[in-house]
C-alpha cells in the first residue's frame, strides 16, 4: 500500500474515533466514552483537577461531570487537524456544545482539545488529552463566546 494511502487510512481511523467519542459524549455513555482510552491515559482538563492519570480515574471525572451537561445536546467541531506518523497520531480542534438549552453554561463557549493517539496491535487508543478554555490575560478570566 502506498504511503499516502496508508496515511489517509490512518487519518480516517482517527477521524472516526473522534466522531465516535463525540457521539458517546452526547449519549452520556461512560462505557463507550472510555472504550478507546489507553489504561495509562493522561488528561489535562480546563477545570480541577488539572491533571488526571489513568483510565479509572478519568472514568470518575466523566461520571461526575456528565450529569452537569445539558439533557440533550450535539457537538460541533471546527478546524480539526490530524497528524499521523507510524503508530503515533496527534489531533487538535475546537468544539462546542449545541442544542435547545441555549442558556445552559455548557453552551456558552468554544473549547480547545488536543489529543494524542497510539496504535497498538492494530487499534488506536487515546493516550493523552488536553482540553482548555481561552482566557483574557489582563483579567485572568475565561473567555466565553459563541462567536469565532
Amino acid at each position: 500500500m502506498a504511503t499516502e494511502t496508508i496515511q489517509a487510512y490512518d487519518e480516517a481511523q482517527i477521524r472516526q474515533l473522534i466522531a465516535d467519542q463525540m457521539d458517546a459524549v452526547c449519549a452520556k455513555d461512560v462505557g463507550r466514552i472510555m472504550s478507546r482510552y489507553a489504561p495509562d491515559v493522561v488528561f489535562y482538563d480546563c477545570k480541577p483537577p488539572f491533571q488526571t492519570k489513568g483510565a479509572e480515574d478519568y472514568r470518575r471525572i466523566w461520571e461526575e461531570c456528565l450529569p452537569c451537561f445539558p439533557d440533550s445536546f450535539a457537538m460541533e467541531t471546527r478546524d480539526l487537524d490530524i497528524f499521523v506518523s507510524g503508530d503515533l497520531a496527534l489531533a487538535h480542534w475546537l468544539f462546542r456544545f449545541t442544542g435547545e438549552e441555549k442558556d445552559h453554561p455548557a453552551m456558552q463557549t468554544w473549547m480547545r482539545l488536543t489529543a494524542g493517539y497510539e496504535r497498538k496491535k492494530g487499534s488506536w487508543r487515546i493516550v493523552h488529552e488536553h482540553c482548555s478554555l481561552p482566557f483574557d490575560p489582563p483579567t485572568g478570566k475565561a473567555v466565553f463566546t459563541l462567536d469565532l
